[in-house]
């Protein structure tokens, strides 16, 4: 394949339509949280992130707009992109009764980067986190849209789960493909689609509590998943003339992403007992000439 494989992507705007739901159906009363002046980055991309108060920061692959909102609490001036219409419509909604300004449009990411290019868009920050990446079909053009819109000394962050982390099934043995090792995109197809992580994170986080909204979620929509290696995501900004100034590995996650994953003392996901560490998500920052 070459180039992005947007028929994909349309199967994932599927599933995802209906997972986004599902997920914002255990969050409660979010617009509360946002008008209380709360926000929902972690410590990790804070640190990345620098200071962005005043900064133009686009966030792909935003999803509900949770964290887009969340940088604008912080002082940014937010742009958020998802292929969700759900996902997207909730975001504006969000933004609307919480009261914190942010802007948010519906499209696939490739396409959207292409068309901001076209009209001359700049930001001083871009940003994706957590599950953004293995939605990618194509590396290598979404590295060069990114790269599109950097303003020159800008730079893009990203904090993800680590591609090790997704190489393993939900006991813990390897599985799934660790890259496509510059071969065309490979990707795993998940029958049942997009699930419900945020209820199978609160449960595993307190086992005894009633999990609200939406119970035993099925998504009839199938799902795909592109591998990508460390070496995909810093060749490919490095190809579009970033400069890759942070690499960072944690070994521990902000999200229970995998069954039977224990909470620390530190509030953080970390793999069962008798396991070695392992490199649960990374950060990149990588800055435009």
């Amino acid at each position: 394949m070459s180039g992005p494989d947007r028929d994909l992507h349309e199967r994932n705007r599927a599933a995802w339509n209906l997972a986004t739901d599902a997920h914002n159906s255990h969050k409660g009363d979010q617009a509360t949280f946002y008008r209380a002046g709360g926000h929902k980055l972690y410590p990790e991309e804070i640190e990345l992130l620098g200071d962005i108060a005043g900064k133009r920061v686009l966030h792909l692959q935003c999803n509900a707009g949770q964290d887009t909102l969340s940088l604008a609490q912080l002082g940014a001036n937010a742009v958020g992109v998802d292929i969700s219409d759900s996902a997207i419509e909730f975001a504006r909604n969000l933004s609307a009764e919480s009261g914190v300004q942010a802007e948010f449009h519906r499209a696939d990411v490739y396409d959207w980067l292409q068309d901001a290019a076209a009209r001359g868009e700049q930001f001083d920050i871009v940003f994706s986190s957590y599950g953004a990446v293995i939605w990618l079909s194509d590396l290598k053009s979404w590295a060069r849209g990114i790269a599109s819109l950097v303003r020159p000394g800008g730079r893009f962050v990203v904090v993800d789960f680590h591609p090790v982390s997704l190489a393993l099934d939900d006991d813990w043995t390897l599985r799934f493909p660790y890259s496509s090792f510059g071969e065309a995109a490979e990707y795993v197809v998940w029958s049942d689609g997009v699930g419900d992580y945020v209820a199978l994170e609160m449960q595993q986080s307190n086992p005894d509590a009633e999990i609200p909204g939406v119970k035993d979620f099925v998504n009839p929509h199938p799902s795909y998943e592109f591998a990508w290696g460390m070496a995909d995501i810093l060749s490919a900004f490095l190809n579009a003339g970033m400069r890759i100034t942070e690499v960072r590995e944690y070994p521990y996650s902000n999200s229970g992403h995998i069954p039977g994953m224990k909470l620390n003392e530190e509030g953080k996901w970390v793999p069962p007992e008798g396991l070695p560490k392992l490199p649960l998500m990374y950060g990149i920052v990588a800055t435009r000439p």
